[in-house]
């Protein structure tokens, strides 16, 4: 049934809410991996948003082109944060220029949607490592860590969990490897058009974070991004000096005064409706920033700040998208780790954490349902689709 002959919010209940997911999913990875190969050492963290950025507003235009009211594009722009940045780092063409060396750890975070259906993804890597150069120490404890994390996560969002029973098993899975969750790191529901939806799940939260977040428990048909942040020093993000470039609209109203920003508000809210958004999709930067700054008085956008954890700790992160289905989780993004990559003398001893990570989360009646959302995803395409322009 279409959003429009009904009063209920569209959920994964409905099959053409599952394709446009799964469709959606499955650009994400494919950006991902092409993302994957820009992070060389002596990259362009700017030039690799940009190609990130790019890719997805390429991929999504692709389909649905005869649905010419259909929102699609970028639900997260590509941020590549390195070492002890935690996230959000996603610079502007005016900032000094950040290049990329042998041995950072690489945090790649992204984001599209299609008609409000959003799938998200981050990944890290460890610049230059190969099969006959591989990473050890801190750095190989960290990345088993977070995928460990993210792993025993994915077994525990599953219809009537609590919410509270995924920040234990991350909080766990982090300290076998003698690393910390990033302290008050949010993963939430998401909805159409909502990328913090209302349920949420906290990592490694404070007294008072714990008192004040939200107990809940999943339900059928609901979707999460699941958001793993994981670091070697004590996990708490803070604020530096680094400006903000990415924000996303509220449901604030306010009349704005300025016409720069009347203009640029105006143009945030037709490109990118309610999703985030980068300062540096805007063809006049300083107008931009001009016009952002009332915006943000009148709280018309929140910003996402680019957070850190101290200098010479190291972060990494792993975030999928995950329907929760009726006959299991579907995990629609997220890429594999080769953890032969990373050599760490530590490893999960816990017994219940064993066999959790041990647990199958394969969905025995997943093909029928794949093989319905490719048919309909192929239909939705007018005409084969391009492949994706490689940078020059």
């Amino acid at each position: 049934m279409a959003d429009s002959d009904t009063d209920e919010e569209p959920t994964i209940a409905q099959d053409i809410v599952v394709t446009k997911y799964k469709m959606v999913g499955d650009m994400v990875n494919e950006v991902l991996k092409k993302v994957i190969a820009e992070c060389v050492a002596g990259a362009k963290v700017l030039s690799i948003c940009e190609f990130g950025d790019k890719l997805l507003e390429e991929k999504t235009s692709q389909v649905y082109k005869k649905e010419k009211e259909m929102k699609k594009g970028i639900a997260f722009p590509t941020c590549i944060s390195v070492n002890n940045c935690v996230c959000h780092f996603s610079p502007l063409r005016s900032d000094k220029e950040v290049l990329l060396n042998d041995e950072d750890v690489v945090k790649i975070d992204l984001g599209a949607h299609i008609d409000g259906f959003i799938a998200v993804v981050a990944h890290t890597l460890v610049v230059g490592a190969t099969p006959e150069k591989k990473v050890k120490g801190r750095k190989a404890d960290l990345l088993r860590a977070a995928y460990t994390c993210a792993e025993a996560a994915l077994r525990k969002v599953k219809p009537d969990t609590q919410n509270y029973e995924v920040t234990e098993v991350i909080q766990k899975a982090a300290e076998s490897f003698q690393c910390k969750p990033v302290s008050g790191m949010l993963s939430h529901q998401l909805k159409k058009n909502v990328i913090n939806g209302e349920k949420s799940i906290i990592q490694n939260p404070t007294e008072e974070q714990l008192r004040e977040h939200t107990k809940c428990a999943f339900e059928v048909h609901e979707v999460y991004a699941v958001d793993v942040l994981v670091s070697t020093g004590d996990g708490k993000a803070k604020e530096k000096d680094r400006r903000t470039t990415v924000y996303k609209r509220t449901t604030e109203t306010y009349q704005l005064k300025m016409r720069t920003s009347r203009v640029f508000f105006s143009e945030l809210t037709n490109r990118f409706t309610t999703m985030p958004f980068p300062l540096r999709a805007f063809e006049d930067e300083a107008k931009a920033r001009m016009g952002i700054v009332e915006c943000l008085n009148h709280n018309l956008v929140e910003p996402y700040a680019v957070l850190y954890e101290k200098e010479g700790e190291f972060v990494a992160q792993f975030k999928f998208t995950v329907l929760l289905m009726p006959n299991g989780p579907l995990k629609i993004t997220g890429l594999p780790v080769d953890l032969g990559l990373y050599q760490s003398d530590k490893s999960v001893e816990d017994k219940d954490l064993k066999e959790l990570l041990n647990s199958s989360v394969s969905r025995k009646a997943q093909k029928k349902k794949k093989k319905k959302a490719a048919k309909q995803a192929e239909a939705a395409e007018e005409e084969e689709a391009p492949p994706l322009v490689e940078k020059k």
